[in-house]
């Protein structure tokens, strides 16, 4: 057994806060939550009582390795951003680059209590290796384009390879979006998906013009098209952006297998537009945050996420009721968790893995800070350089400033290199 001392306890399920002690389990579960200051056992942390433990929080949506690319491509519309900038760098990546973008991307996560990403890219068993060696959880899956069979056998052997590594890793299937995947491959990867029982991660009605080509080309409704060719049936789906899903098709995609993903810095930066979060939490749709990768967003701050789509959706529809801290906090933990199809993720419960981010709430901006605003004061003034430590199934990989699983500097080192190469060439 080993304990998380005298902490502020909420997660989502809760209205108020509970000051407590965590007790964890060797096998990486809470077993109890105890009065401050009385359980017995190793202290594996301890709060001192002005640190709060929330869930882990998880990135429904990124490529993390294109921490690479940071910053080679400034304020293009998606399209033109894609087509002329990202993807003839991309072309040029090799494994290496993969692993060490990848690195620089966990080091980022961590640091700001991130516990589990979901992730489409490239070369993915580096990132798989990575993440393992880093000790956090992942919903993982190539990245597919075209009609291309040596693509999706690389997604395939992943599978083999990583699915259920130490119950953290998940391997999805991932075909890119509808403009850069055929119908009929789509059809085929969903039939596979259904029989391997793997989830499939899609880009989803990301601008308008995506959404213009399903009325003017393809002469479908949106809802249509994912119900023809499978998607909605198969084990979780995994839609990312949903920036322009019709509000009058919801319904359609309110299944416990569905989640969409909102990204609303990405979405921003790039000039895409609002989604319609308002319309999707009234229908009950599973809505989870994402980040998107770090060469549109530019970062991998959850917290970030978290109060830019708090408060846009306010402004937008003038209206301070919407989308509250909780609801936010819910979206970053249990909803992406559940969403990419762990288990007893996500929340802080008996039973429940031990994912967690340990937040110090000692400083000026959470004066104020009690058991019934916590919420409140994590979304609106919190912010990711608040996070003491970042624990996932009952191990800490970072603790004041230190990472316990990965070496920074070697990464910082390697990464720079890597950079200087793609883009020299």
């Amino acid at each position: 057994m080993s304990i998380i001392r005298d902490v502020l306890i909420w997660d989502s399920e809760r209205q108020n806060a509970e000051a407590g002690d965590i007790v964890i389990n060797d096998s990486g579960l809470v077993s109890e939550i105890l009065p401050p200051k009385s359980a017995k056992g190793e202290r594996l942390f301890d709060g001192g009582g002005y640190t709060a433990a929330i869930p882990g929080l998880v990135n429904s949506h990124t490529h993390v390795s294109m921490t690479l690319l940071r910053g080679l491509a400034e304020e293009l519309p998606l399209m033109r951003w894609l087509q002329t900038k990202i993807f003839p760098v991309e072309n040029r990546l090799l494994p290496q680059h993969i692993r060490s973008g990848g690195e620089l991307a966990l080091l980022e996560m961590i640091s700001g209590g991130v516990t589990c990403f979901a992730d489409m890219y490239y070369f993915m068993r580096e990132v798989a290796a990575a993440t393992v060696g880093a000790g956090m959880r992942a919903a993982l899956c190539r990245g597919i384009t075209g009609d291309d069979s040596k693509k999706l056998n690389e997604n395939l052997a992943l599978a083999d390879e990583f699915n259920g590594r130490d119950g953290r890793i998940i391997v999805q299937l991932g075909p890119h979006a509808p403009y850069t995947v055929p119908r009929d491959a789509i059809e085929k990867i969903a039939s596979i998906a259904r029989d391997k029982k793997l989830g499939v991660h899609f880009h989803w009605l990301e601008t308008e013009g995506e959404l213009e080509t399903f009325r003017d080309e393809y002469k479908i409704s949106p809802s249509d098209y994912l119900e023809g060719t499978g998607l909605l049936a198969v084990p979780k789906l995994l839609l990312a952006h949903c920036v322009w899903h019709p509000v009058d098709e919801l319904d359609r995609v309110k299944r416990d297998n569905v989640t969409l993903v909102h990204n609303p810095k990405s979405n921003l930066k790039l000039g895409s537009g609002y989604a319609p979060i308002k319309q999707m939490l009234e229908k009950g749709v599973n809505v989870a945050l994402g980040t998107d990768g770090a060469a549109s967003n530019n970062r991998l701050d959850v917290w970030d996420e978290m109060r830019t789509a708090a408060l846009m959706h306010k402004g937008y529809h003038k209206d301070p009721t919407l989308l509250s801290a909780r609801q936010v906090l819910k979206m970053a933990t249990v909803a992406g968790a559940s969403g990419m199809g762990f288990e007893r993720v996500g929340l802080i419960k008996k039973g429940w893995h031990a994912d967690l981010a340990l937040v110090n709430i000692a400083g000026p901006a959470y004066v104020g800070a009690d058991v019934t605003n916590l919420p409140e004061f994590l979304v609106y003034a919190g912010s990711s350089r608040d996070v003491r430590a970042t624990i996932v199934g009952g191990k800490i990989l970072y603790k004041d400033g230190r990472y316990l699983t990965m070496d920074r500097d070697e990464i910082i080192s390697k990464t720079t290199e890597h950079r200087k190469q793609i883009v020299k060439t």
